[in-house]
């Protein structure tokens, strides 16, 4: 998902310069772009690639997931899939309750056998996914993992090794310490953005996105004016308009209208004014002295306020995750070094 909407390749080389051993990406597309960017770090693609998707997969190194016979079959027919003589890494999923993709519990081994027969691919992992990490106390997360170790052992038991095992996203990682087992999936978390309400402040993150805009056109209405599509803003006394050139299409929801959301402007929170259009917003900035190319916060830090997605998430009855993946790539990213 573009690195969470913060830009893939940006936080591919961050999180390899902090530290980080292997890179997941959901489409061998995205697998291709980082490879494309000079990226050698192993790139593994968290579902089973469609035929597709297969050349791709081959082309730039990828190593795969699979959760069906078909898959295996389909890899093994690919042309030069070996091209270097080694074998083709592949992991297997196990659907150990979320029912969304993976292989269920009782054919695990038979899959896990098939790779093990075929000189052409080498197993290097089984994993897992959690349906309800996010919610603390939650006892099926456990039995998620328990199936999990269940189908390890009979795996291992069919002597087929199992070199490594994972589950955890940064909610598991966070408030499940025995599912971390030998490596874990940080998703959210890496981006300074709590995987949910519940596990706020587990860790001091700071978010790594922030989003300013400038305004670009500043009038006075007079009091009693209403403002912007369907005139459902009306002033209640004469105000500073400040237009900002951002809106839906750029990822600033049209659904904040209608939330009482604020931006940041001169340090202070003001309201936007009416409906978000598709290119811009208008901020209500009361008798505050506002002028064209002044910054507006509309995610971030500005003096002693913040605003931050979790709270637009709020607002809009959905979680983070889908504001940050929301921005529009018409949105430029510029990157900076933080002092350790």
């Amino acid at each position: 998902a573009d690195g969470y909407g913060h830009g893939a390749v940006p936080a591919a080389r961050a999180a390899l310069a902090g530290g980080a051993d292997v890179l997941a990406v959901a489409l061998a597309e995205e697998g291709a772009t980082l490879r494309r960017a000079g990226i050698d770090a192993r790139i593994f693609v968290l579902s089973q690639a469609s035929p597709g998707e297969l050349g791709d997969l081959v082309a730039h190194d990828l190593e795969a997931t699979v959760y069906t016979p078909a898959g295996i079959e389909a890899l093994l027919a690919v042309e030069g899939a070996t091209p270097s003589g080694h074998p083709l890494p592949v992991h297997l999923k196990v659907d150990t309750g979320m029912h969304r993709v993976g292989v269920a519990p009782d054919g695990a081994v038979a899959l896990a056998q098939r790779i093990h027969r075929a000189p052409e691919l080498e197993l290097r992992s089984v994993f897992t996914h959690f349906a309800v990490a996010d919610e603390p106390g939650n006892p099926y997360t456990a039995e998620q993992l328990a199936r999990l170790r269940a189908v390890v052992a009979a795996i291992e038991a069919a002597g087929i090794g199992v070199p490594c095992v994972h589950a955890a996203n940064t909610a598991a990682a966070l408030d499940h310490p025995d599912a971390r087992l030998d490596l874990v999936r940080c998703g959210i978390g890496i981006y300074g953005l709590d995987p949910a309400p519940a596990l706020a402040g587990r860790l001091p993150l700071t978010p790594a996105m922030s989003m300013v805009a400038e305004v670009s056109h500043v009038k006075r209405v007079a009091a009693g004016e209403a403002l912007s599509y369907g005139l459902r803003y009306r002033l209640e006394r004469e105000s500073t308009i400040a237009t900002v050139p951002v809106g839906y299409a750029d990822g600033v929801p049209r659904g904040l209208s209608a939330a009482g959301a604020t931006v940041l402007v001169g340090g202070r929170r003001r309201p936007i004014a009416g409906t978000i259009t598709m290119d811009q917003l208008l901020v209500d900035c009361g008798d505050d002295a506002v002028a064209v190319g002044d910054p507006v916060v509309l995610l971030g830090r500005q003096g002693d306020e913040e605003i931050g997605a979790a709270e637009w998430a709020e607002a809009l009855g959905t979680i983070a995750y889908e504001i940050v993946c929301g921005v529009s790539p018409r949105i430029p990213r510029r990157y900076r070094e933080v002092p350790e």
